[in-house]
């Protein structure tokens, strides 16, 4: 069947590329062929434009347990002999098709990331995006994800345990799903995603085979996509109640010798669960597309091989264990069918009931053509990093409670428990500290350990600087876990940015790569796994640059966790760190303002002696409370911890310049602590050893906030407007 342009489209191949596999194989490629080629070399599978960048990070430490690139997932030693496995992965472009099935597949798939390396999946945790709620398709979007989330997590048995809701006008018609999963292990029985050597067999086990998920890697994950495109076949449809079945055969088979690999079919389906398998081990494979059970008639070796149904696990078994394998899966009411098996020729070989369909070098296919450009500064940018601050007027005094409370109430900063409401965050029984805070916090069951949990980004701060945006979101998550206890051990993320053929939106994937770089080299947090989402674009527009991170924290005494709400009246309030305060991509300058303007800046060497005195603190157990001061500034850090504790607070802020910058500038490498009167002699000399500032602000005290001569509210107002933000912005 001759090739022809709307084959190269349907799997996002630019003609150099085609006439490239040409060359390579010296021929035509056949049909099955195109297609594997083209989801293999997809920026979804191949990583074309964002390799070259992503080797800076670094990705090695003491604790690292696996190697990037090489596993499903990164894992990280934990001691005692346990490991936690973990990694985020986007699911964007589905979810603006099947806001439902797309969230809910998403989180399918990444967590079979975690059991396919014999982890069992202990916390889910997610990062969302979303045009302004007051739009109606908006709205339609956030209620499917969120209860996508809900209805295959809450299935699965597995804890939501937290996450981060944003909304902008920059993310209407492309929201941003990202699903984090993390699962604990015993190290010495880390699964491999390898194949091992030739004779082993390939064992397709799960869901049947149907049409869902085509050209789900090469077309919708690896290109733009327009309203009046039809793609609601690409998105796949989740079955929970499978997985779970799989999770918990899985696991079994792990503590077999039965088996030497497992691989989540996910995107690219059989084709790159077996292909990567193969390829990590050097050696090739044959499969007969004929020996794959099918749910829809008349289907393809085309359309099998590219096929992305959920609930779909690739097996290698090791040559005459395939009966024992069988009689687990049959245990569990699962199919379970030998496809194939690896070779040592190094040839990819698809057949169709004896006839050759594909035949093709692996080390060809697993070596997509790599794009190191040259980015460019948006001409855009300058204005906004010159805005005058002086060109907008400063709060009045009297106005500043209103304003608080209006902040308060914003979607970006107001309570998400309805959302986390609808998510089982409490199944089993290891939480200890639930969504709401800083920082999840999970025991280890047997131990004295916890291990603490955040996910964190700010597109805003990226779009003005990415390379501050950079360091600032990786800095947030370590200090969000510091403010609990947590020693920050590893971080995973999900790089969502726009076209990045456009010099542009390259140049602030570039930037933010940088400056998350220089962030983990001073904090000592290796990247140990990641996604990259790229063509986040509608009708031409690019969402903003948004990394976010999943970062990993070790509490070595769980009983030394800390919270961010104020506990007991008396206690001494102060500000850690006082790093410059900004209103430059603050909350306050856009919803008060209407501005998006200024450059952020971050003090990463202050940043680290700011959680090295958090952890020295919360170690000694001195802190009563600690809460990172991020959105929304001081006055709204304060608010929260007043309301999260049912406790006032009064004192005094140090007004320097404007008073609208001393309450709401959103400045880093602060947190707002509480110590008891007895304690603070302590601090303060932890706190001068760490050459961290502190600054006194006042006492926990009564039932108001008080700042004086500036704002006096009851903390039931200021709770009530925190508390119901979100839901009247649903309407």
């Amino acid at each position: 069947m001759p090739i022809n342009q709307q084959d190269l489209d349907d799997v996002a191949l630019t003609q150099d590329e085609y006439q490239l596999i040409i060359k390579r194989l010296g021929r035509e490629p056949t049909i099955v062929e195109l297609g594997i080629f083209g989801s293999l070399w997809s920026e979804h599978c191949g990583y074309q434009h964002s390799k070259p960048l992503l080797s800076i990070f670094p990705t090695t430490g003491d604790r690292v347990v696996t190697k990037v690139g090489e596993e499903n997932a990164g894992a990280v030693d934990i001691g005692d002999g346990q490991a936690i496995v973990m990694k985020m992965e986007s699911h964007n472009h589905p979810s603006a098709i099947e806001p439902y099935e797309g969230a809910a597949t998403g989180v399918g798939g990444i967590v079979r990331d975690i059991f396919t390396m014999g982890a069992r999946p202990i916390a889910l945790l997610n990062s969302l995006r979303f045009g302004p709620l007051s739009d109606p398709r908006n709205r339609y979007l956030f209620n499917g994800v969120v209860a996508g989330i809900a209805g295959y997590g809450n299935c699965l048995g597995i804890p939501d345990v937290g996450g981060e809701i944003y909304f902008s006008d920059m993310y209407s018609g492309n929201p941003l799903v990202n699903a984090m999963c993390v699962g604990l292990l015993e190290t010495s029985k880390l699964v491999s995603a390898q194949a091992g050597g030739a004779g082993n067999l390939l064992m397709l086990v799960g869901a049947d085979t149907g049409r869902d998920g085509l050209h789900g890697a090469s077309g919708l994950a690896s290109r733009t996509f327009e309203d009046d495109r039809e793609l609601r076949p690409t998105v796949q449809v989740g079955n929970p109640f499978l997985e779970k079945l799989l999770i918990e055969a899985c696991l079994e088979l792990k503590d077999t010798d039965w088996i030497v690999g497992m691989q989540d079919c996910g995107a690219a389906g059989l084709t790159s669960a077996c292909v990567e398998s193969v390829s990590k081990s050097g050696g090739g494979l044959e499969i007969d597309v004929a020996k794959v059970p099918r749910r829809a008639d008349g289907m393809t070796p085309y359309e099998v091989m590219l096929s992305e149904s959920q609930e779909r696990m690739v097996v290698i078994v090791k040559k005459g264990n395939e009966d024992k394998v069988k009689t687990v899966f049959d245990h569990y009411d699962l199919r379970s069918d030998i496809i194939g098996h690896v070779t040592d020729d190094g040839i990819a070989r698809i057949i169709d009931d004896g006839e050759v369909v594909a035949e093709a070098p692996i080390k060809y296919l697993t070596d997509p053509p790599l794009y190191r450009l040259d980015g460019v500064k948006p001409e855009w940018l300058d204005e906004l990093q010159q805005f005058d601050f002086n060109s907008i007027a400063d709060v009045r005094r009297e106005d500043a409670g209103a304003v608080l409370l209006k902040l308060l109430a914003a979607p970006n900063i107001a309570s998400k428990a309805c959302v986390y409401r609808q998510y089982d965050h409490q199944v089993q029984v290891n939480t200890v500290v639930p969504p709401g805070s800083d920082a999840a916090v999970l025991r280890i069951k047997g131990t004295r350990k916890g291990i603490a949990l955040t996910t964190d980004g700010n597109g805003r701060y990226c779009y003005l600087d990415p390379f501050a945006g950079g360091k600032i979101v990786v800095a947030e998550a370590a200090r969000n876990l510091a403010c609990s206890g947590a020693k920050p051990l590893a971080l995973t993320d999900c790089l969502n940015f726009g076209n990045p053929e456009k010099p542009e939106v390259y140049w602030q994937f570039e930037q933010s790569i940088r400056g998350m770089t220089k962030a983990c080299e001073v904090l000592g947090v290796p990247v140990i796994s990641g996604n990259v989402s790229f063509y986040n674009e509608t009708r031409g527009e690019a969402v903003y640059p948004t990394p976010t991170v999943g970062m990993l924290g070790l509490i070595d005494d769980i009983d030394k966790r800390c919270t961010i709400s104020f506990k007991s009246e008396g206690d001494v309030v102060l500000l850690l760190g006082q790093g410059q305060a900004s209103l430059a991509g603050s909350e306050y300058l856009e919803i008060m303002q209407g501005e998006v303007a200024g450059v952020p800046s971050i003090d990463i060497e202050l940043e680290k002696r700011v959680q090295q005195c958090l952890l020295s603190a919360t170690g000694e157990g001195l802190l009563k409370s600690a809460h990172d001061c991020s959105d929304g500034g001081l006055a709204v850090a304060l608010a929260e911890s007043c309301i999260a504790g049912g406790i006032g607070f009064e004192g005094e802020l140090p007004i320097i310049d404007r008073l609208d910058t001393s309450l709401f500038g959103e400045g880093q490498s602060r947190a707002v602590v509480s110590v008891g009167s007895t304690d603070l002699s302590r601090f303060e000399q932890i706190a001068t050893e760490q050459e961290a500032s502190i600054l006194k602000l006042g006492f926990t005290k009564g039932s108001s906030f008080v700042i004086l001569e500036i704002i006096d509210l009851p903390v039931e107002e200021l709770a009530d407007a925190w508390q119901h933000g979100l839901e009247k912005a649903m309407g």
